[in-house]
Protein backbone atom coordinates (compact mmCIF):
# COMPACT_ATOMS: atom_id res chain seq x y z
CA UNK A 1 0.00 0.00 0.00
CA UNK A 2 1.46 3.18 -0.86
CA UNK A 3 2.01 5.55 2.10
CA UNK A 4 0.80 8.66 0.01
CA UNK A 5 -2.45 7.25 -1.50
CA UNK A 6 -5.00 9.81 0.50
CA UNK A 7 -7.79 8.26 2.78
CA UNK A 8 -11.25 8.50 0.82
CA UNK A 9 -13.23 11.33 2.70
CA UNK A 10 -16.34 10.52 4.52
CA UNK A 11 -19.57 12.19 3.82
CA UNK A 12 -21.38 14.58 5.88
CA UNK A 13 -23.53 12.28 7.14
CA UNK A 14 -20.92 9.57 7.60
CA UNK A 15 -19.28 11.63 10.42
CA UNK A 16 -22.84 12.96 12.07
CA UNK A 17 -23.49 9.34 12.31
CA UNK A 18 -20.00 7.91 13.75
CA UNK A 19 -20.60 11.11 16.17
CA UNK A 20 -24.25 10.36 17.06
CA UNK A 21 -23.55 6.40 17.53
CA UNK A 22 -20.79 7.24 20.02
CA UNK A 23 -22.83 9.79 21.72
CA UNK A 24 -26.58 11.77 22.44
CA UNK A 25 -25.67 14.87 21.35
CA UNK A 26 -27.54 18.46 20.75
CA UNK A 27 -28.73 20.00 17.20
CA UNK A 28 -26.39 22.36 18.28
CA UNK A 29 -23.73 20.53 19.43
CA UNK A 30 -23.59 18.09 16.35
CA UNK A 31 -24.03 21.17 13.53
CA UNK A 32 -20.65 22.42 15.61
CA UNK A 33 -18.78 19.26 15.26
CA UNK A 34 -19.75 18.57 11.60
CA UNK A 35 -19.75 22.44 10.47
CA UNK A 36 -15.97 22.27 9.41
CA UNK A 37 -16.34 19.46 6.82
CA UNK A 38 -19.78 20.74 5.60
CA UNK A 39 -19.19 22.31 2.08
CA UNK A 40 -21.90 25.10 2.49
CA UNK A 41 -24.60 25.08 5.52
CA UNK A 42 -27.47 24.25 2.99
CA UNK A 43 -25.73 20.87 3.24
CA UNK A 44 -25.02 21.26 6.44
CA UNK A 45 -28.83 21.97 7.66
CA UNK A 46 -30.35 19.07 5.27
CA UNK A 47 -28.38 16.29 6.98
CA UNK A 48 -29.66 18.02 10.51
CA UNK A 49 -33.22 18.02 9.35
CA UNK A 50 -32.67 14.19 8.16
CA UNK A 51 -31.39 12.82 10.94
CA UNK A 52 -33.98 15.22 13.39
CA UNK A 53 -36.66 13.71 11.14
CA UNK A 54 -35.31 9.95 11.30
CA UNK A 55 -35.17 10.32 14.98
CA UNK A 56 -31.16 9.38 14.85
CA UNK A 57 -30.53 13.16 16.60
CA UNK A 58 -33.21 14.48 19.62
CA UNK A 59 -32.60 17.61 21.68
CA UNK A 60 -35.58 15.86 23.67
CA UNK A 61 -33.51 12.59 24.27
CA UNK A 62 -29.81 14.67 25.00
CA UNK A 63 -31.60 16.85 27.71
CA UNK A 64 -33.08 13.42 29.08
CA UNK A 65 -29.63 11.87 28.50
CA UNK A 66 -27.80 14.97 30.12
CA UNK A 67 -29.70 15.59 33.42
CA UNK A 68 -30.24 11.87 34.16
CA UNK A 69 -25.95 11.68 34.39
CA UNK A 70 -25.70 15.29 36.12
CA UNK A 71 -28.32 15.77 38.16
CA UNK A 72 -27.04 13.78 41.16
CA UNK A 73 -24.10 16.38 41.42
CA UNK A 74 -26.02 20.13 40.10
CA UNK A 75 -28.99 21.54 40.97
CA UNK A 76 -31.59 22.88 38.50
CA UNK A 77 -30.60 26.15 37.85
CA UNK A 78 -26.93 24.91 36.45
CA UNK A 79 -28.64 21.89 34.59
CA UNK A 80 -30.84 24.56 33.02
CA UNK A 81 -27.64 26.81 31.86
CA UNK A 82 -26.06 24.09 30.52
CA UNK A 83 -28.58 22.86 28.25
CA UNK A 84 -29.37 26.31 27.06
CA UNK A 85 -26.34 26.36 26.19
CA UNK A 86 -26.39 23.67 23.83
CA UNK A 87 -29.58 25.40 22.48
CA UNK A 88 -31.97 22.99 23.98
CA UNK A 89 -35.37 24.61 24.37
CA UNK A 90 -36.54 25.11 28.10
CA UNK A 91 -39.79 23.68 27.28
CA UNK A 92 -37.98 20.53 26.41
CA UNK A 93 -35.93 20.09 29.55
CA UNK A 94 -38.55 21.78 32.44
CA UNK A 95 -40.51 18.33 32.58
CA UNK A 96 -37.45 16.32 32.93
CA UNK A 97 -35.81 18.17 35.61
CA UNK A 98 -35.97 16.55 39.65
CA UNK A 99 -38.69 17.38 41.20
CA UNK A 100 -38.22 19.24 44.84
CA UNK A 101 -37.49 16.54 47.19
CA UNK A 102 -35.17 15.00 44.97
CA UNK A 103 -33.30 18.39 44.65
CA UNK A 104 -33.02 18.83 47.84
CA UNK A 105 -32.11 15.10 48.40
CA UNK A 106 -29.14 15.37 46.03
CA UNK A 107 -28.16 18.87 47.45
CA UNK A 108 -27.81 17.09 50.79
CA UNK A 109 -26.24 14.47 49.10
CA UNK A 110 -23.30 16.30 47.65
CA UNK A 111 -23.15 18.90 50.70
CA UNK A 112 -22.36 16.03 52.74
CA UNK A 113 -20.22 14.68 50.62
CA UNK A 114 -18.19 17.56 50.06
CA UNK A 115 -18.09 18.71 54.00
CA UNK A 116 -18.24 15.69 56.62
CA UNK A 117 -19.89 18.07 59.72
CA UNK A 118 -22.45 20.85 59.43
CA UNK A 119 -20.79 24.03 59.79
CA UNK A 120 -19.37 25.27 63.00
CA UNK A 121 -19.67 28.73 62.31
CA UNK A 122 -20.71 31.23 59.86
CA UNK A 123 -17.53 31.36 57.67
CA UNK A 124 -18.14 27.84 57.01
CA UNK A 125 -21.59 27.93 56.30
CA UNK A 126 -21.32 30.78 54.14
CA UNK A 127 -18.52 28.09 52.12
CA UNK A 128 -20.98 25.38 52.29
CA UNK A 129 -23.57 28.07 50.01
CA UNK A 130 -21.36 29.43 47.97
CA UNK A 131 -20.60 25.42 47.22
CA UNK A 132 -23.70 24.22 46.54
CA UNK A 133 -24.83 27.85 44.52
CA UNK A 134 -21.78 27.04 42.58
CA UNK A 135 -23.06 23.29 41.89
CA UNK A 136 -26.81 25.31 40.66
CA UNK A 137 -28.76 24.60 43.59
CA UNK A 138 -31.11 27.60 44.59
CA UNK A 139 -31.57 29.38 48.17
CA UNK A 140 -34.68 27.35 48.97
CA UNK A 141 -33.06 24.51 48.72
CA UNK A 142 -29.63 25.10 49.90
CA UNK A 143 -31.16 26.49 52.95
CA UNK A 144 -32.95 23.11 53.59
CA UNK A 145 -30.18 21.21 52.84
CA UNK A 146 -28.06 23.46 55.58
CA UNK A 147 -30.89 22.76 57.75
CA UNK A 148 -31.26 19.01 57.41
CA UNK A 149 -29.82 15.87 59.85
CA UNK A 150 -26.17 15.03 59.31
CA UNK A 151 -26.83 11.35 60.94
CA UNK A 152 -30.00 10.91 58.17
CA UNK A 153 -28.64 8.54 55.86
CA UNK A 154 -29.52 9.65 52.62
CA UNK A 155 -27.16 7.68 50.02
Amino acid sequence: MNRHTPKPTKSLRARAMDILSRQEISRSGLKKKLAPYAENEAELEAVLNEFAEQGWQSNSRYAEAYIHSKSARHGKNRLKQALAQQGIDPDISRHLLPDRETERRNAVNVLQKKFKHPAQDLKEKQKQIRFLAYRGFDMNTIQAALKCDWDEDFF
